[in-house]
């Protein structure tokens, strides 16, 4: 081969090259790394994908984090525009994700399917909790399962018998060292009824799916134009059960049960000050402790009121009695943060959240990945 001829290649391939490095990073997610906290803005919107958020992680058998959030299509990034769900991958704990989706569930409901609860049962298997969404009267959460680490999936399972709407946040399933499974549910709607506010509730199977039981209904204060929405619930080291709603009351309201799941107490107001915003709340491993990430309203400027930021997070060692060690994600005050999924990787944990920036984009629009340091929360 000539010289010229050899330097001709090189320089073609020395290009190519660099024009395959742009692309992987105009294709890379923007990642903010201070304070201990490593922000990834994995998922942004984007031509015929206005919103990508509502997921939730599981860790595979290969120790890879599979990620399956809410990804819509078309021009609206409402709640009622159509949407799939689709999967991403991280091989290194969480920093660096697949940039391709992989589609998990096709849209097979009349609007959409959305809003992903992931979970490893007792067995083994990985259980897929979705809301399948037909209209503003038909919302139902449905289950698929999974026996090969989420290389391929069962037929959906329906999970509550009734006709309305239901509204499952994502990373809300809970299995109870019993086995049962629990579903967190507010209801807004029947069919030919008028929009209300929610009425909370839990349906639970003692069959891993096969079949589902309602408990009672937790009806709101007669002050809250909210009703008790998005409902999320955890196991206590007491063996009660504690749900923490929503609402347009200024703080979290909570409920108990002590029958796992079957029957509930009123719910109360907490110390927990929010905006209208879900909070998301899991036991850590390693501490035993429980973590919450929450829109922390407690002395809020008039900038941020009524918003959905600044995004906090803090520890209980009283089994949610109290809260302390908060602090703070992100602050921005057009910033909107929430529906947060919470993941434990040895000793890090995973938020995977909404974080839009409201002046460029939907608040909803955009899911980031914030990892941390257990070790964070206690310094």
């Amino acid at each position: 081969m000539r010289l010229t001829t050899a330097l001709i290649i090189i320089a073609a391939m020395t290009g190519w090259c660099m024009a395959m490095a742009d692309a992987d990073a105009a294709n890379s997610p923007e990642v903010i790394r201070e304070d201990g906290l490593t922000k990834i803005r994995l998922l942004p919107p984007g031509p015929d994908n206005p919103r990508n958020s509502e997921g939730d992680f599981v860790t595979l058998e290969d120790g890879r984090i599979m990620f399956i959030y809410t990804h819509f299509t078309g021009e609206s990034g409402s709640d009622f525009a159509p949407a799939h769900l689709a999967a991403r991958y991280s091989d290194d704990g969480g920093y660096t994700w697949t940039a391709e989706d992989e589609v998990v569930v096709p849209n097979e409901g009349g609007d959409n399917v959305m809003s992903v609860s992931l979970l490893r049962l007792q067995d083994g298997r990985i259980a897929l909790f979705y809301m399948r969404k037909d209209s503003r009267e038909m919302c139902i959460p449905w289950v698929r399962f999974s026996e090969d680490e989420a290389r391929s999936w069962s037929d959906a399972i329906r999970c509550i018998p009734e006709d309305a709407y239901f509204v499952l946040n994502n990373d809300r399933a809970v299995q109870l060292e019993s086995g049962r499974l629990i579903l967190p549910v507010a209801r807004h709607n029947e069919p030919g009824g008028e929009w209300h506010g929610g009425i909370a509730m839990t349906w639970y199977s003692d069959d891993l799916g096969e079949t589902w039981h309602k408990s009672n209904e937790i009806l709101p204060d007669e002050g809250l134009a909210s009703g008790l929405q998005e409902p999320g619930v955890i196991a206590l080291r007491d063996g009660r059960l504690m749900m923490l709603c929503r609402t347009s009351g200024g703080c979290q309201y909570r409920a108990w049960s002590s029958d796992d799941g079957e029957t509930w107490s009123a719910a109360e107001p907490t110390d927990i000050i929010s905006p209208v915003s879900p909070a998301t709340f899991e036991r850590i491993p390693r501490t035993g402790d429980i973590l919450l990430a929450w829109n922390d309203h407690r002395d809020i400027d008039d900038e941020r009121a009524g918003k959905r930021t600044p995004y906090t997070v803090a520890i209980s060692r009283d089994e949610g009695q109290t809260w302390e060690n908060v602090k703070t994600i992100d602050d921005d005050p057009e910033g909107w943060y929430c529906y947060t999924a919470m993941h434990f990787v040895d000793d890090r944990v995973l938020l995977g959240h909404c974080a839009g920036d409201r002046r460029v984009m939907g608040g909803l629009d955009l899911t980031q990945i914030t990892v941390f340091d257990v070790d964070w929360l206690y310094e």
